[in-house]
């Protein structure tokens, strides 16, 4: 087992407490945060914490109002599936069953995206994530829960995963998501509203988040953050969070998996992310897969069994019906490389310049800024 595992810093709070602590702040008994009429989550794809420090020049807004104790830790990985899954479940990845970017269908050789390809597949929302849903649950008690995100997420098999329970209310642009999201909360007392900002991460993947296009986003966002703030309603809680922060890989910095190449010798499907792989190997293989990966890449990728990885409580609990997902072995990226399967005909990936995955800060230290009511 690796002996280097990072260590999450101690103020920083779990991303799957936030919607169970919003919840007990509208019934005036959080740990997290101060009582509240009504409740809005806003999650900003792709910010760390991390990243927004180092940008503050175009986040002043944010910035002057992150304090030490705004921080949350999101989980492993830490890819959208796998944290919004657990944001809005409650539980980590182990036990809700999200546990990448792409993963084994257990007894198949079937690898699906876990945020687009469940109707390629077939896979059941209602099973394959495994946790009721916090929104249908509280619905089911009587309290109003809100989705509001773009019109293209509100029928797919990862929202009715995830968010069924929640009335989804379609909206384009940030400004009027969030001015939609301030009204449903004012006018449903006790509501819980989720609003969804994909834009950062859209264009951190594809320039980078050091990019200046992704500065321009980010002044952007929080612009319209400080006009949202001023007119809030009397009694509205609301924080900002993340799934994930992120890290610019270069090409040059891409470690290509070839043909003949010993790191894929006895495996038979890679799965994962470029900075968080699942291994899946040869029947018997995987101590032999480890070991080579181990002396190839240890000085900078954590390599890891799965059962060290599930004994380092990574994942949470995991449930039996989840551990035959998690690969044999797993390579979690240290340094700023990034992992590429070459042998695939779909060079589109590459081109890839932000991303995240592992388990460094960066990626998984996000902020957890405090609005309205719970400022």
């Amino acid at each position: 087992m690796p002996s280097s595992l990072p260590i999450d810093p101690p103020m920083a709070r779990s991303l799957t407490g936030v919607l169970p602590q919003l919840i007990a702040a509208v019934s005036g008994r959080s740990d997290w945060f101060s009582p509240a009429r009504s409740a809005i989550v806003i999650v900003a794809d792709g910010l760390g914490r991390g990243n927004l420090a180092q940008r503050a020049a175009y986040a002043r807004f944010l910035s002057e109002r992150m304090t030490k104790r705004d921080a949350a830790r999101t989980v492993f990985p830490a890819t959208t599936a796998a944290a919004l899954s657990s944001l809005f479940t409650g539980v980590m990845p182990g036990e809700h069953g999200i546990v990448g970017y792409r993963v084994r269908v257990p007894g198949t050789a079937s690898t699906p995206n876990q945020l687009t390809g469940w109707e390629e597949v077939g896979l059941d929302p209602y099973s394959w994530q495994r946790s009721q849903p916090v929104f249908e649950r509280e619905a089911a008690a009587g309290r109003r829960c809100f989705v509001v995100s773009r019109a293209q997420y509100a029928a797919t098999g990862f929202t009715t995963a995830t968010v069924r329970g929640a009335e989804f209310v379609a909206a384009s642009g940030i400004g009027e998501r969030l001015a939609l999201a301030e009204a449903l909360a004012g006018a449903h007392e006790g509501a819980i509203v989720y609003v969804y900002v994909p834009e950062l991460d859209v264009i951190g993947h594809a320039h980078g988040w050091e990019s200046d296009r992704w500065a321009a986003e980010l002044e952007s966002l929080d612009a319209e953050l400080r006009r949202w703030d001023r007119q809030l309603g009397p009694g509205i809680g609301a924080v900002l969070t993340a799934d994930h922060g992120m890290v610019d890989v270069p090409a040059h910095r891409h470690i290509l998996l070839r043909e003949g190449d010993a790191l894929v010798d006895e495996v038979e499907l890679i799965a994962g992310e470029p900075r968080m792989l699942h291994l899946y190997a040869a029947e018997g293989a995987a101590e032999r897969v480890a070991a080579r990966w181990g002396v190839s890449e240890s000085d900078r990728s954590w390599v890891m069994t799965r059962e060290e990885a599930v004994n380092a409580g990574l994942f949470g609990t995991v449930h039996p019906d989840v551990t035959p997902r998690i690969g044999d072995v797993l390579i979690a990226a240290r340094s700023s490389v990034a992992y590429y399967d070459d042998r695939l005909a779909d060079k589109k990936p590459q081109r890839m310049v932000g991303q995240h995955g592992s388990l460094t800060d960066q990626e998984r230290i996000v902020p957890l800024v405090r609005f309205g009511a719970f400022a």
